[in-house]
């Protein structure tokens, strides 16, 4: 899975980032609706962030550009963001767009299970994937009761802090990811700090997903939109597509 956020560089050049990314054998892909405040997120997305913003990018040009690419391209595709994106949208509405807009789940780490019941009430309501998210730190019941209310999948990150960081990538994660596989029977996502072909190799067997964002951010903006697709080849395993169940 891969991560784009919607805008940046341009519109234009989002696209052709998607397509590339699509005919270099991306499995899903997540479709960041860019914020001011993005916790979550290291320098390279929140950069990102920042200059789709000065753009003046808006959630309707976010979700018009989703279902520009959900129509185009035959892989699931997700929505991210915060909270506050689809709280000032309407929930109900923000929920029933992208729902219109063919993206088959959403992902917004700042929103835990005990705040979400409008949320996953919409949700569930139009058959799409609520993404919640398992850290190094949750037990084993948090992991449960997280797991309970989470569709598709289970975005397991690799470790404590933001995104872009590097990751240990040992047996101390190994374990973690053995405690996340205990806790659900839905496929593991896993990211944070995987950028490079033996990473998604150690994640084989352990996680079903291997989430690369801010590297191939990088990879734009250092070698251009060119390199981006050698890049995806090369990291990828040879796999079938996840499907996401809603």
């Amino acid at each position: 899975m891969t991560h784009i956020v919607i805008g940046y560089p341009s519109f234009g050049e989002c696209f052709k980032i998607v397509e590339t990314m699509v005919e270099a054998g991306v499995d899903l892909m997540e479709l960041q609706i860019p914020f001011s405040e993005p916790v979550a997120d290291g320098p390279v997305i929140l950069k990102a962030n920042e200059v789709a913003l000065r753009k003046g990018v808006t959630v309707k040009d976010c979700l018009d550009f989703a279902e520009k690419v959900a129509c185009r391209f035959q892989i699931p595709f997700l929505v991210m963001t915060y909270y506050n994106i689809p709280f000032k949208y309407g929930v109900k509405e923000f929920v029933s767009a992208i729902a219109d807009k063919g993206l088959q789940g959403a992902i917004i780490p700042d929103l835990p299970p005990e705040e979400a019941k409008e949320y996953l009430e919409a949700m569930f309501s139009k058959g799409l994937a609520p993404v919640f998210i398992f850290s190094p730190t949750s037990s084993e019941k948090r992991m449960k009761y997280i797991a309970s209310h989470a569709r598709g999948f289970i975005y397991c990150v690799a470790r404590q802090g933001i995104t872009g960081a590097e990751t240990d990538f040992s047996d101390t994660l190994a374990e973690y990811l053995n405690r996340c596989r205990r806790a659900t029977s839905l496929p593991l996502a896993v990211g944070f700090g995987v950028k490079q072909r033996e990473e998604v190799k150690f994640l084989e067997g352990k996680a079903d997903i291997a989430v690369i964002g801010t590297q191939s951010i990088r990879i734009v903006e250092a070698k251009g939109i060119n390199a981006l697709g050698a890049f995806i080849e090369e990291v990828r395993p040879s796999r079938k597509r996840p499907r996401i169940q809603p």
